[in-house]
Order: structure tokens, then C-alpha cells, then sequence
């Protein structure tokens, strides 16, 4: 094995930052064959996603985490994206239902330490039973989302999963989202039209007025400690961890170099 770091990245990064969304997902599939795969909640970022996946044709599977508490608009667009653009929606869910989560723990969302355990258990759990399956998740993070996301790279280590993480989506600004999904009327969570500018469960998510940050929605009932689920680990602080481990020939073909055992 040979280690990856943020740092290894920082010219692919630089090079990067003129590569289309298009041409970022064609160079994942060519590096990684049938080690990557897209993650997606169903959200309006992640609908472009996989609309983008689906129209270049590319054999990418995308996961989705079902926590069991999912609005059913959000299951419903998991179908409809999986019909429609016929990618394959691999559905990954937590080991325990919700029932069966809150009479052992009980509720654990009410407060800022239970909704982190909840979200580790029911979102972050579910995708880490993958882990060793893939070398690069692809992701819909953009950095015109704010908050921790202002400067989230186009590829960064992954250290939970021990993969690469990259961002096809992350120069993309509001207004060009708006104009692909209005060309290629998207399929978009209803949601998203009922003033939901950002969706998670339904326990913890609600509206937002026009003049709330996009994440006010999210865990309203805790106030600002709880902004994050911290299934991305650069929302994580300091996320960004120094290296992951995958094969010599992997992290060579990534940075583009051959290396010379000989001593």
C-alpha cells in the first residue's frame, strides 16, 4: 500500500479547476473502472449528478443512504431518477429501524451529542459497510452551498472511507444549476419548491424563509451547534486528514507518475 495525501493533490487540484463536471466524471471512470461510484441524497445537486452520469452514459453507480425516516418525496425522486435515467441506485440503510433505535436509545435527535450519534448511526454507518469497495466516491458538494463548503476541493481524501472523494460539481454557481435543470428539465425533489432549500429527514429538516441561510432547515431545533451530519468528511472539522492508504499503482495512475523501486 502506499499513502495519498491533501497535499499530493494540490497541482492535480490546481488542473482540475477548468475541467468540466463532464469531463471530471469521465476521467473518475477511466482512472477507477469499477472502483468508484457517486453518492447522492436525492437533493437538487445530486439530481444534477446523476442526470450529468446518465447522459454521458457512464457505468457509475450512485448509493443512497435510506435512514428510514426519508421524506417519501425524497424516495419517490430515488425511484423516478432510477427508472428514468436508468442509473443503478444501489440503496444502503442503517442496521436498526427508527423504532428500534429510540426504544434502545431513545430519542436521540433532540439534542446536539444525540443528533450526532443519530446521524452516525443512520447515515454514516450505512455508507462506511462500503468501505474497501471503492478507491473514489463522487460526491455534489459545491462551494456556492457556503458555509464549510466555500473552498471544498475538487478531490480530497476521504479518511473514514480511505478513498478519494471527488467534486465534479463544486465551481458550479446557483444560477448555472438553475439553467442546466430548466435545459434538461431535471428531475428535481418536489421539496426543493416548497421552500425546503436543503433536505435531510424528516424529523430534522424544515423550510426556510427567503432571508435564512440555506442550512437554517437543517436540525432548526438545535440552534447553531448542529449544521452538518458529517457523512462528508471535509464538513467534518479538520476533515481533511493527511493521507489514505490504496495500492502503489493506484496512487500512481492518480498522480499521473511511475515509480522506481530500485535501490
Amino acid at each position: 500500500m502506499a499513502k495519498l495525501s491533501q497535499a499530493d493533490l494540490t497541482e492535480l487540484n490546481r488542473n482540475f479547476e477548468e475541467r468540466t463536471p463532464e469531463e471530471l466524471l469521465r476521467w473518475a471512470t477511466e482512472m477507477f473502472g469499477t472502483r468508484v461510484a457517486a453518492i447522492s441524497a436525492m437533493q437538487m445537486a445530486g439530481s444534477v449528478l446523476c442526470h450529468i452520469i446518465s447522459r454521458q452514459k457512464l457505468s457509475l453507480p450512485v448509493l443512497f443512504v435510506d435512514t428510514g425516516v426519508n421524506f417519501q418525496e425524497t424516495l419517490d425522486t430515488r425511484d423516478r431518477i432510477a427508472a428514468e435515467y436508468g442509473v443503478e441506485v444501489r440503496t444502503l440503510v442503517p442496521s436498526m429501524s427508527m423504532e428500534e433505535q429510540t426504544r434502545e436509545l431513545g430519542v436521540l435527535y433532540l439534542t446536539p451529542d444525540g443528533q450526532e450519534r443519530c446521524c452516525h448511526l443512520r447515515k454514516t454507518l450505512p455508507l462506511a459497510r462500503t468501505k474497501g469497495q471503492f478507491d473514489c466516491l463522487v460526491s455534489s458538494l459545491r462551494r456556492a452551498e457556503g458555509g464549510k463548503r466555500d473552498n471544498v476541493p475538487i478531490l480530497s481524501v476521504d479518511p473514514p472511507m480511505n478513498s478519494l472523494r471527488l467534486n465534479p460539481l463544486a465551481n458550479l454557481k446557483d444560477d448555472e444549476m438553475d439553467a442546466y435543470i430548466a435545459t434538461h428539465h431535471v428531475i428535481i425533489n418536489p421539496l426543493h419548491y416548497q421552500g425546503y432549500s436543503t433536505i435531510g429527514c424528516n424529523r430534522c429538516t424544515t423550510p426556510v424563509l427567503p432571508n435564512e441561510p440555506k442550512r437554517a432547515g437543517r436540525w432548526r431545533h438545535l440552534g447553531p451547534w448542529a449544521m452538518y451530519c458529517g457523512i462528508n468528511a471535509t464538513d467534518v472539522d479538520g476533515g481533511i486528514s493527511p493521507s489514505i492508504d490504496l495500492s502503489q499503482e493506484v496512487v500512481d495512475r492518480i498522480l499521473g507518475r511511475s515509480t522506481d523501486f530500485t535501490i
